[in-house]
C-alpha cells in the first residue's frame, strides 16, 4: 500500500513535534508532597504532611476543593476552605499546587459574574481569561504614582460638588445600614457610561437577592457592557469572602497597567472584616480589640494602597476605590470605619436621620470630607462649590438653633429660606444621574439666588424646566463646561439672569404656555 507525499509530509511533521516534546519532557521519577487532613472544620482544615509548604498556597483536596495554607505551624498547616466542607473527612489526601492563588483577567471577564476563584455564576459558559494573576500583589511604588487631577463624575450633584472624587483616589461610602450606601456606588457606575472607564462591583457577604437585584439594575441601564461582577455572597465559605475584594482588585489592574481607567466599588469591607475575624479565630489566631486580629488595619490597608493613578510612562491608567463600610448607631470611631477613615482619602457619610425625612441622598456634608478636594474639580464647578458649602454648612447650624427661638432677624431668616432650597436642590432621585452641564447651570442658578423665591414644593419641577431650557440655549458654553474650561464673570451671570427670567416665566405662565 503506498501512501501520498502530503499524508507522508503530514505524518513527518507530526513525528516531529512528538518527539520534540519527548526530548523536553522529563522522565524522571518527581517527589510528591502529599499530606492528610487531621482536622475539617466548616471553613478550615489542619493538614499534616506538607513540610515545604507555602503561605498561602493553594492546595488540592478531593471532589475539586480548594484551600489555602494561611497558618505554618511545627506540626500541620492551618487551611483556610474556598469551597464548602461536606465532601471533606479526616484523613483525606491533600496535595499542593506549588503556586498562589490566582485569579483569571482579561476583556472577556467585562459583563460577567464570577465568584473571586473566577468560576462563573452567570450560566453563560466558561470564563475565557487573558492570563491569571495572583490574587494580592505589591502596590506601585511611590515613584510610578502620578498626582490625580482629573475628576470621575459621580452624576450625584452634593457628591460632585462639594465632595470630589479624583480618578486614583480611595473614597470611602459609610452609614448605618439601609442609608443609601450601595445606592449611591451604583449610581457611581451607571454614571461611567461613555466615559471610558471600567467598573467592577465586588459583593463581599451580601445577600443573594441583594446582588441579584444590583445586577439587574447595572444590566437595565446598560451599566453590564463595561462592568465586571465579582461575588461572594452571604452563605458562601468565609474564605472565598476573605479573597473576594483582593481577586477584584487584581482583574482592575489588569485594564489600569493598559492605560485604562478602573472604579472598584467594594460591598463591604465590614463584612470582609468579619470574614477574616472568623477565619482568624477558628486558626487560633490572637484576638485583639473586638476580638479583631492584631493584622486587620494590614489586611485593608494593603487592599487599598493598590489603588492609585500611574505615571503616563507607565500607561497613565488610574485605579479608583469606593469601599463601602457600615456603621452602628451612627458610631464613627467603632475599630473598622476609625481603620479605613485613616486609610482612605476621605468619606462620604450617609445620615440615617436625613435618610429618615426624606433628604435622598442622605449625604451629610459636615462630616463628609475629600482629602484630593478642588484639585481635581472641573473649574466650572469651583465657582459654585465654596460659596455653596459654606452657605450649607451655616444653614444647618442656624437649623439646628433656630428650633430654640421664636424671633430671628431679618438675614437669619434670608439663610434658612436659602438653606432649605439648596437643601431641595441637592435631592437627587436614584438612577438619575446628570451630566456636567446640568449640574452646573442648576447649581449657578441656585447661588445666584434665582430659586429664593420658588415655593418648596415647586423646585424640583423648576429645576428641571431650568435645566432643559439652559442647556438648549446655551450649546456652547455646555460643550465648554464638559471640557473643563473656566467659566468667566459674564458667563455666569449670564446663566443666573437667564435662569431667574425662566423662573419668572415659569411662575407665572398662563394656561395658553402650558404645553
Amino acid at each position: 500500500m503506498s501512501i501520498s507525499p502530503e499524508i507522508k509530509a503530514l505524518l513527518d511533521r507530526t513525528f516531529e513535534k512528538f518527539d520534540g516534546v519527548l526530548a523536553e519532557h522529563n522522565f524522571e521519577p518527581q517527589p510528591i508532597e502529599v499530606g492528610k487532613v487531621t482536622y475539617v472544620g466548616r471553613s478550615h482544615a489542619r493538614v499534616s504532611g506538607l513540610p515545604n509548604v507555602q503561605s498561602e498556597e493553594l492546595l488540592q483536596f478531593p471532589n475539586h476543593v480548594l484551600g489555602l495554607a494561611l497558618n505554618l505551624d511545627v506540626d500541620e498547616v492551618g487551611v483556610v476552605l474556598l469551597d464548602h466542607s461536606e465532601q471533606l473527612t479526616a484523613g483525606d489526601e491533600v496535595r499542593r499546587t506549588h503556586r498562589l492563588l490566582d485569579v483569571p483577567v482579561g476583556e472577556s471577564l467585562i459583563g460577567r459574574v464570577i465568584d473571586p476563584v473566577g468560576r462563573p455564576l452567570d450560566g453563560h459558559g466558561p470564563v475565557s481569561a487573558a492570563e491569571r494573576r495572583p490574587y494580592e500583589r505589591d502596590p506601585a511604588s511611590i515613584t510610578d504614582r502620578a498626582p490625580v487631577t482629573v475628576p470621575l463624575q459621580t452624576g450625584i450633584k452634593v457628591i460632585d460638588a462639594l465632595i470630589p472624587i479624583g480618578r486614583g483616589q480611595r473614597e470611602l461610602i459609610l452609614g448605618d445600614r439601609q442609608t443609601g450606601k450601595t445606592a449611591v456606588a451604583i449610581d457611581t457606575i451607571i454614571n461611567q457610561h461613555n466615559k471610558d472607564v471600567i467598573c467592577i462591583y465586588c459583593a463581599i457577604g451580601q445577600r443573594n437577592t441583594a446582588v441579584a437585584k444590583v445586577i439587574d439594575d447595572l444590566r437595565n441601564h446598560g451599566a453590564l457592557e463595561y462592568t465586571a461582577v465579582v461575588v461572594a455572597e452571604s452563605d458562601a465559605p468565609p474564605g472565598l469572602q476573605f479573597v473576594a475584594p483582593y481577586a477584584a482588585t487584581t482583574l482592575g489592574e489588569y485594564f489600569m497597567d493598559q492605560g485604562k481607567d478602573v472604579l472598584v466599588v467594594y460591598d463591604d469591607l465590614t463584612s470582609h472584616a468579619r470574614s477574616y475575624r472568623e477565619l482568624s479565630l477558628l486558626l487560633r489566631r490572637p484576638p485583639g480589640r473586638e476580638a479583631f486580629p492584631g493584622d486587620i488595619f494590614y489586611l485593608h490597608s494593603r487592599l487599598l494602597e493598590r489603588s492609585t493613578h500611574l505615571k503616563d510612562s507607565l500607561g497613565g491608567g488610574s485605579l479608583t476605590a469606593l469601599p463601602i463600610a457600615e456603621t452602628e448607631a451612627q458610631n464613627l470611631s467603632a475599630y473598622i470605619p476609625t481603620n479605613l477613615i485613616s486609610i482612605t482619602d476621605g468619606q462620604i457619610y450617609l445620615s440615617p436621620h436625613l435618610f429618615q425625612k426624606g433628604i435622598l441622598p442622605a449625604v451629610d456634608v459636615g462630616r463628609s470630607v475629600s482629602r484630593v478636594g478642588g484639585k481635581t474639580q472641573l473649574p466650572a464647578y469651583r465657582a459654585v462649590a465654596g460659596d455653596l458649602r459654606l452657605s450649607y454648612s451655616q444653614f444647618e447650624e442656624l437649623e439646628a438653633f433656630s428650633r430654640f427661638s421664636s424671633r430671628l432677624d431679618e438675614e437669619t431668616l434670608a439663610t434658612l429660606e436659602r438653606g432649605r432650597r439648596v437643601r431641595e436642590i441637592f435631592k437627587q432621585p436614584q438612577y438619575e444621574t446628570l451630566s456636567v452641564p446640568e449640574q452646573i447651570t442648576v447649581l449657578l442658578a441656585m447661588a445666584g439666588g434665582a430659586f429664593d423665591e420658588t415655593d418648596l414644593s415647586q423646585i424640583r419641577k423648576t429645576e428641571e424646566f431650568v435645566q432643559k431650557i439652559l442647556i438648549n440655549d446655551f450649546p456652547d458654553l455646555s460643550e465648554a463646561i464638559q471640557e473643563g474650561h473656566k467659566l468667566t464673570e459674564e458667563n455666569q451671570q449670564t446663566i443666573i439672569n437667564t435662569a431667574k427670567e425662566l423662573i419668572h416665566k415659569f411662575h407665572h405662565k398662563t394656561p395658553e404656555d402650558s404645553p
